[in-house]
């Protein structure tokens, strides 16, 4: 079955408009940033392009063939520009019309012939399979830095038509397709053309599929995590601690000493930043690996992965002093808060958390008996004393 592909251009035209008016239509709701307008808009320049292409031989040449190819040619490098501004990283504009003015002068001078149909192809399909490479290579940035399975997807899709755009490009150069007529009977253009629609809605889907993704990740951070400080909060934790199964950790209980009274002499906004101080000096010392958590106030919960007893005291006197340091440099204060930590080993034959948490906390009122601004650990018989 040989396909005509005047008709598949138009299939391409229609299937392109509707996607771009309903991704533009996303935007206009005001939940998306940039990328649905760039993503709609590269869909109307590239069903505009395939329309005039369409019509060659009905309207003059330069505007069916050198217009068309010239608006293709936009509509891809502007889906290179929404997916760039999706993954947040975006793209001076200059750069994208100069772009365009650049492909666009070799677009006008090799289709001024009318018989060059090969080598219009040949550069045409060049273009559209480094677009595709481009747009491939940004999803996979995409996967490594939010774990975006879904992007995933749209890398193969792109990858597919690149290697479509690449085997097309071959075809053009060795003479297979082309010729005076490009209408003309060549089964393998008919059905690459074919298999550009399917990918163009397939590319659609999966932009929809990765903001819905991302969406869902925010929301799973934003449940997960205390708004003020940004660590964990008791259900974020929680969510985290079957992944420990019951390999030896060390957990740190973290209460700021004198927090009440920091919050009673300078307000609640000072005691905000001193919360905020702490967290941001404990991520600076504590693993990538490791947790901390906020478990109400001005209580924090540390769990350090793999920690011998010997380390998750030391990394605790870091914290201690390193905090104690920076409150210092904090100007107007009258009240210095300090840290009193509580230390817990759990081995490995003793998977039980709630009780590491218990002996932790013993430990934690140990050092508050003491005298604050220091860091005990857990011994047995330390309940009884």
């Amino acid at each position: 079955m040989l396909l005509d592909l005047r008709t598949i251009y138009f299939i391409v035209a229609v299937s392109c408009f509707v996607l771009g008016i309903l991704q533009l239509a996303a935007y206009a709701t005001g939940r998306f940033d940039r990328w649905p307008l760039c993503w709609g808009l590269s869909n109307l320049l590239v069903g505009v392009g395939s329309f005039l292409v369409a019509l060659r031989g009905i309207v003059p040449y330069s505007v069916s063939v050198d217009g068309g190819n010239i608006v293709t040619i936009a509509g891809y490098m502007l889906m290179f520009f929404a997916v760039r501004i999706f993954s947040g990283r975006g793209l001076d504009q200059r750069y994208f019309w100069l772009a365009i003015l650049l492909v666009s002068v070799p677009v006008v001078l090799i289709v001024s012939d009318p018989t060059a149909v090969s080598a219009r192809l040949l550069y045409v399909s060049v273009i559209c399979c480094l677009c595709d490479l481009a747009i491939a290579r940004e999803a996979v940035s995409i996967v490594r830095r939010e774990r975006l399975y879904s992007a995933a997807l749209l890398v193969g899709l792109y990858i597919c038509t690149a290697m479509i755009f690449a085997a097309r490009s071959i075809l053009a150069a060795t003479g297979e397709i082309g010729g005076p007529d490009p209408f003309g009977a060549s089964a393998a253009h008919s059905w690459m053309a074919v298999s550009a629609v399917a990918f163009i809605m397939l590319r659609s889907m999966a932009m929809v599929l990765m903001a819905a993704e991302r969406s869902r990740n925010q929301l799973t951070e934003l449940a997960h995590h205390d708004p003020l400080t940004g660590a964990l909060n008791r259900g974020g934790l929680a969510q985290r601690l079957p992944a420990l199964g019951s390999q030896p950790v060390s957990l740190l209980i973290i209460d700021i000493d004198h927090f009440k009274q920091l919050n009673d002499r300078h307000g609640h906004a000072a005691g905000d930043e001193i919360l905020r101080l702490f967290v941001n000096v404990s991520r600076n010392i504590l693993q990538p690996h490791d947790l901390l958590a906020r478990q109400g106030g001005d209580e924090f919960l540390a769990v350090l992965k793999k920690a011998s007893q010997e380390e998750a005291v030391a990394i605790a006197e870091r914290i201690r002093l390193t905090f104690a340091a920076a409150v210092m440099q904090q100007p107007d204060l009258a009240v210095f808060p300090t840290l009193s930590i509580g230390v817990a080993t759990r081995a490995q034959s003793d998977g039980d958390f709630e009780r590491l948490v218990h002996k932790a906390d013993e430990a934690l009122y140990r050092s508050k008996r003491e005298g604050r601004n220091r860091v005990e650990t857990f011994w047995e018989g330390q309940q009884a004393a």
